[in-house]
């Protein structure tokens, strides 16, 4: 009897145990220097659901590693013309809108935008312009375009995107071509314009290509908004230009694989991102247009002031998919710097 009364109380003992559940994980594949590190870790601390974050520094990267299954990812960060791509070759998983209660706070202007019509595959995140950045206490020339930057007396004082498509595009803009017409003849136009570019070239940076400028290292630079952005709260001698032929505007957003295995863990994430306090945090990171209405009304004045952030309105276009075009793209930049 003491035995069999030693094993209720042990049971009884179990039962009243909390039960353990297992916290969960969700894999973030995004942007170098575009997710907040505060972002992630508030998210961990309310839900208890691990992020592993791994960055890439193109699209091209990113569509290559999921096409070769090299990561198991849950949620990735494409640009539209990419998420364009995803969506056409069924490597994206339609979301729960259920889910994410938060979607209200994404502006009118940017739901139901070409890469994605009914909204059904993806979320933004972040927006923004691809443009010039001067140092102003160097160069005194007015610089308004392509042509003003890529001159022979700024050898050597350029850093510029290391992204092909982009540096293609930016001949097209000079001169006088549709950014979206890739084809042969106006790969064969740009292609001098693009080889006497390269040439005056210091730095070709994705990642961080202001870091170059705040070094002194270089002058000028093509970069993303964001980047520009923080180099005018830096110091204002950083100005930012719109170039006057043309200029790239872009919508990076959040998706969920349809390799995923984390997918209710991927729909809490993108929800908790949307929460207007969080995109705050955001944009208080990584200063690029917050499509986050909700959160840009949180934003201060000198930060909705900021000219990179939030410039004035100029001729600006989105990419789309081009389709095999891109590798036509990627081979001529490869071959003109293998050259150079």
């Amino acid at each position: 009897m003491k035995k069999l009364h030693s094993l209720l109380l042990s049971l009884a003992t179990l039962v009243a145990l909390p039960a353990v559940h297992a916290a969960g994980e969700v894999n973030l594949f995004g942007w170098s220097e575009y997710v907040p590190q505060e972002v992630l870790d508030g998210f961990t601390k309310e839900t208890g659901i691990k992020v592993n974050f791994e960055t890439y520094a193109s699209n091209e990267e990113l569509l290559s590693k999921l096409v070769a299954g090299a990561g198991a990812y849950d949620i990735v960060q494409p640009s539209d013309y990419t998420a364009e791509v995803m969506i056409r070759r069924k490597m994206l998983a339609p979301l729960d809108r259920q889910k994410l209660t938060n979607l209200k706070n994404i502006g009118p202007q940017y739901r139901g935008m070409v890469h994605d019509p009914e909204d059904k595959y993806t979320v933004p995140y972040m927006t923004g312009t691809v443009g010039i950045v001067v140092n102003t206490a160097v160069v005194k020339d007015p610089i308004k375009g392509y042509r003003d930057v890529f001159q022979p007396k700024h050898r050597d004082r350029l850093v510029v995107l290391n992204d092909n498509r982009e540096i293609v595009t930016w001949a097209f803009y000079a001169l006088g071509l549709p950014a979206n017409e890739v084809t042969a003849a106006n790969l064969a136009k740009a292609r001098p314009v693009v080889a006497s570019w390269i040439k005056l070239v210091k730095v070709f940076d994705s990642d961080s290509p202001k870091t170059a400028l705040l070094n002194g290292d270089v002058d000028i630079g093509i970069v993303w908004s964001g980047e520009a952005a923080i180099l005018w709260n830096e110091d204002k001698k950083f100005q930012y230009v719109l170039p006057a032929e043309g200029a790239h505007q872009f919508v990076d957003v959040l998706a969920i694989p349809t390799t995923a295995k984390h997918k209710d863990e991927a729909h809490q994430l993108i929800n908790y991102i949307l929460r207007p306090e969080v995109a705050k945090l955001v944009s208080d990171k990584f200063p690029y247009t917050n499509p986050n209405l909700a959160a840009r009304r949180l934003l201060s004045p000198e930060q909705l002031a900021n000219p990179a952030s939030y410039p004035q309105a100029g001729n600006l276009q989105p990419f789309r998919d081009i389709g095999k075009a891109a590798a036509d793209i990627d081979q001529l930049v490869t071959d003109l710097k293998s050259a150079n």
